[in-house]
């Protein structure tokens, strides 16, 4: 008898293991490799480097996968003002950078762990878990200062470059096809959903690449009117952090390396090449005052972050425990919600999940990660009806995702319907990397092939 979970959910028989088989199918997806395009000057040195990525196809990953991104992290933070406070911050920075042109739009998403990333055409995001943690508006200067050196170096299309010629050697341009989501960053330019947020970003950097950036962006800071002392400081908390809270830095310090030599290298820097900038204010009353509704929560978000943690060590009670001691303190918190949903999916309560979707839906209709969930509860409670409705919906909302493609094939199996299905299976495994629902997808095409 098979016992493929996938087939387990036509029977009604799901199992706790079948629903996360399901979600795992959020965590997939496929990046085409870009057109070879040849040498471009160096932004920072102006010298011609062999960059295999140009600078309209580094826009076009930010308008493609940021919405996705935003969407994994729980969507931006509904404070109109917060934004505004951070895109001039921002802004400030980009305007003196060496690509003063990009299209950089400066963000605050609703993730609880402690990170900040960029996608290589500028598209940059806070997580509210590191907003709180700061104390002044020279330490988020410096954050993202360095994210904009990330930009500006263009870091992402070096490696990109280096990524393709390493499979050039070993086989081929067809080899680098082929295996293109590792070849764009080892699936960090597409949407991941974890239980801790750990895959958030678009590239895991080398030491060299976070050199340059902290350099970078302590150079931007100065010439912003910025105090550069904030760089330093950012790094001194993020070493405290790692002492204190290692799960909430775990997504940062994968793509982000830290170490001693970074914080000692950015204080004498600091000090050798913008000593005249160390006397500024940080502004710390103005940070306090803009990220003061964000900072009211902090007890809730330290809770969520507590409750990934727990998550992630498969600690279910724990982490209903703590999700629920954030939600009573901030019922109508849309990445609580959503989060105590796969807290109880994981224990198996799937009736008890949708209820929390449904409230994390009317808090943020226009989101589209709990539609997704809601979606995937449903055939979990063997509505595939409901379940291709929610999957329609969250494409007509944030189109593109191929995870949702299979789906609605699965939906469309559990009915029965078997050309729809294939259909939907079909154009999966031309958009999918080699996941296992790609060849649950192609098993099932195999198999009505030869009834």
């Amino acid at each position: 008898m098979d016992t493929h979970p996938g087939l387990r959910v036509f029977r009604r028989r799901m199992t706790r293991r079948d629903f996360l088989w399901l979600m795992a199918a959020t965590t997939s997806g496929a990046v085409a490799v870009p057109q070879l395009t040849g040498c471009a000057t160096d932004p920072i040195t102006g010298e011609r480097r062999l960059i295999l990525m140009s600078e309209s196809e580094e826009i076009a990953i930010d308008g493609q996968y940021a919405p996705h991104q935003f969407s994994n992290d729980y969507g931006l933070v509904r404070d109109d003002d917060l934004h505004h406070y951070v895109s001039g911050v921002g802004t400030s920075l980009a305007e003196v950078s060496h690509r003063p042109h990009m299209p950089y739009s400066f963000n605050v998403v609703n993730a609880n762990y402690v990170n900040a990333y960029t996608f290589p055409g500028g598209t940059m995001a806070c997580t509210r878990g590191i907003l709180v943690e700061m104390e002044d508006e020279a330490a988020l200067a410096a954050l993202l200062g360095h994210e904009t050196g990330h930009v500006n170096a263009r870091h992402t299309a070096r490696r990109q470059t280096r990524g393709i010629f390493a499979a050039m050697v070993v086989g081929g341009l067809g080899i680098a096809a082929a295996q293109s989501d590792r070849l764009a960053g080892h699936r960090d330019l597409v949407y991941a959903i974890s239980a801790v947020g750990a895959t958030a970003l678009l590239a895991h950097y080398s030491r060299e690449n976070e050199r340059e950036a902290d350099s970078l962006g302590l150079t931007y800071m100065a010439e912003a009117g910025q105090n550069p002392q904030g760089m330093v400081d950012l790094m001194d908390m993020l070493r405290g952090l790692s002492d204190r809270q290692p799960n909430a830095l775990e997504a940062m310090f994968a793509s982000h390396p830290m170490s001693d030599e970074r914080f000692a290298t950015a204080e004498r820097e600091a000090r050798e090449h913008h000593p005249g900038a160390l006397g500024r204010n940080v502004g710390r009353e103005r940070y306090m005052d803009n990220t003061a509704e964000l900072r009211r929560i902090r007890p809730a978000i330290k809770d969520m972050q507590a409750g990934e943690a727990a998550m992630a060590r498969r600690d279910y009670r724990e982490a209903e425990t703590r999700f629920r001691s954030a939600l009573e303190q901030v019922p109508d918190d849309y990445a609580g919600l959503v989060l105590m949903a796969k807290c109880q999916s994981a224990l198996g309560r799937h009736r008890e999940a949708e209820g929390y979707l449904a409230r994390a839906r009317a808090a943020y209709p226009e989101e589209g990660q709990a539609i997704h969930l809601s979606g995937i509860t449903q055939l979990a409670l063997n509505r595939p009806d409901t379940a291709l409705a929610h999957f329609e919906q969250y494409e007509r909302q944030l189109p593109g995702n191929p995870n949702t493609l299979f789906l609605r094939g699965i939906a469309h199996e559990s009915m029965q319907d078997r050309v729809a299905a294939a259909r939907l299976y079909q154009r999966y495994l031309r958009a999918a990397g080699d996941t296992e629902q790609a060849r649950y997808a192609a098993r099932r095409l195999q198999s009505w092939q030869a009834l």
